[in-house]
């Protein structure tokens, strides 16, 4: 089991690799979400793939390199490192995107859906509308690197949450009769 150890990194890695092209490829689905309503229930059905996906690379990495048994930390850390790589990985595109492609357009998207609910007469709405303008305001004042580290930052600290339900159903401790190795 120790020796299964420092492969943690290395299967970390190339499994968040494989997580960061598909949050990357989801993430494509973003702008044109904004937009288009059908694209956005795909965009939401591919996020909540993203907890099965986690489980099913843990659950690999426990069969093919723990020889079937992995304890709930180390299924814990491990799963923590492949959702870090992972956020690593899509940060880069994150910044590209709001550095080289969107130019404002997810502000100005948002913007104009604000203005069409406070338009819309419903009443009580103006106080949310109040609350959604200062949130634009200030996610003006950002720029794409503040943005990049935000996206980051949460991606990491929801799959460190994330970790912990799947640790759970990862985890298996080798029984007394059984050999190890």
């Amino acid at each position: 089991m120790a020796e299964n150890r420092g492969y943690i990194q290395r299967y970390a890695m190339l499994f968040g690799t494989y997580m960061g092209g598909y949050w990357i490829l989801k993430f494509i689905l973003f702008p044109l979400a904004l937009t288009i309503p059908l694209l956005s229930f795909l965009f939401i059905g591919l996020t909540l793939c993203v907890p099965f996906m986690g489980y099913y690379y843990a659950r690999m990495y426990r069969n093919q390199v723990c020889g079937g048994s992995i304890s709930f930390l180390h299924a814990w850390v491990f799963t923590v490192f492949m959702y870090m790589f992972a956020a690593l990985l899509t940060a880069v595109a994150h910044y590209i995107y709001f550095r080289f492609i969107d130019h404002g357009f997810v502000i100005s998207t948002c913007e104009i859906e604000i203005n069409n609910l406070a338009r819309s007469g419903i009443p009580g709405i103006e106080t949310y509308i109040d609350a959604y303008k200062e949130i634009l305001d200030t996610a003006r004042q950002l720029t794409p690197i503040d943005i990049t580290l935000q996206l980051i930052s949460s991606n990491v600290f929801c799959g460190a949450l994330l970790a912990f339900p799947t640790a759970l159903f990862v985890m298996r401790q080798r029984r007394q009769d059984e050999p190890a190795g």
